[in-house]
């Protein structure tokens, strides 16, 4: 069996079918030649008695110099009584793309709200597999995520890198838990930029403002004074059902399910409507969660005690942390109604004014 030249592999024709050409200097190497004429290289050996194949690339992507080197790793791996090909269907098993979606189908759709869910999914494509997605999840070093999280912070978006930071530690901790990998790369990685909590507070007058130009923007609008009336979180009054609520009768009924819906699901598209807003409003320098902090504080400012405004809030910390959150079972619902009747007639007595066209929605 003579061994290939590189001029002999330019020279071999297609044929009708299939051809195999050995390499005489390193047995087990192979030529394939493909009837369309495309070459390639494989590597035949026996992992425990069985025969195997393992196939190289293209040529002459890889010529005959760097198949035979290819080629000697392959076996030398089989000698050792491993099986590259084995090994190499694994890897591409326990790619990022599919540890990823392993990940997000199984902890994420247990354990995370949809927004939650959405959120992370967003992350972990556009920042992991994006960049990495065909890639052994295992092969991705500290250092490369370093990189990428400072990266973000380079590009003017901190908090951005943060929450990245956070989900993908959370992947990596359970892929260490499902044995997917054996150390997790995001062992001693910080978070790339320091919190800052918000302490933003919209004074009496900014709420007037931001009342009275919500009150034009139909759906949205609503949203917004709902936020105000009640400090919920906004994925909370976004995901309102007409199931769980009765409370907004004039509001146009665009969803047999969400109260507050513009094409049939939920509403989205905030950072744009919210730009619409402050245009209106006057008032910028303010995000929409500011306004559960306004609520708490302006029920606080009225006599309401924190651990009603708590409740309020639906926190389940602070007052109602630990033991305390596990024996305490009163559910306040009378206080929380008087809470809230309280802090509704403050704000219809912030925004009332004739030649405004809004109404306070009475909370039953």
């Amino acid at each position: 069996m003579a061994k290939l030249t590189s001029r002999a592999v330019e020279a071999i024709k297609p044929m009708a079918v299939r051809q195999e050409i050995p390499d005489g200097l390193l047995p087990g190497l192979y030529l394939i030649v493909q009837p369309s004429g495309a070459r390639s290289w494989a590597v035949r050996y026996r992992h425990n008695g069985r025969p195997r194949k393992h196939t190289l690339g293209p040529y002459p992507a890889i010529d005959l110099k760097s198949a035979r080197a290819l080629g000697s790793k392959v076996l030398r791996a089989a000698a050792e009584g491993r099986d590259p090909t084995g090994e190499r269907q694994e890897q591409r098993a326990n790619s990022v793309e599919k540890v990823v979606a392993q990940f997000l189908a199984t902890h994420g759709q247990r354990n995370y709200r949809p927004r939650t869910f959405q959120e992370a999914a967003r992350l972990l494509r556009q920042n992991l597999v994006a960049r990495w997605g065909n890639r052994p999840i295992a092969s991705i070093t500290r250092k490369q995520l370093r990189d990428m999280l400072e990266q973000l912070v380079a590009n003017g978006t901190p908090m951005l890198a943060n929450r990245a930071h956070s989900i993908i530690r959370k992947l990596f901790g359970w892929a260490v838990e499902q044995e997917i990998v054996a150390v997790s790369p995001c062992v001693g990685l910080k978070a790339p930029a320091e919190e800052s909590s918000r302490d933003r507070i919209l004074a009496d007058q900014e709420l007037r403002a931001v009342w009275q130009a919500a009150g034009q923007m139909g759906i949205y609008g609503s949203l917004v004074q709902l936020l105000i009336l009640t400090g919920q979180r906004r994925g909370e009054i976004a995901g309102l059902t007409w199931v769980a609520v009765d409370l907004i009768e004039a509001l146009p009924r665009n969803s047999d399910r969400y109260v507050l819906s513009l094409q049939g699901g939920p509403i989205g598209g905030f950072g744009k409507l919210k730009a619409q807003l402050d245009k209106a409003c006057g008032v910028t320098d303010w995000v929409l969660h500011d306004l559960r902090r306004s609520a708490a504080s302006g029920m606080a400012r009225l006599g309401v005690g924190l651990p009603v405004i708590e409740k309020v809030l639906n926190h389940v910390s602070g007052s109602f942390a630990g033991v305390v959150g596990i024996y305490q079972r009163h559910d306040f619902a009378g206080e929380k109604r008087r809470a809230l009747e309280l802090w509704g007639a403050h704000v219809e007595s912030i925004v009332s004014d004739k030649s405004a066209k809004t109404k306070v929605v009475k909370l039953r």
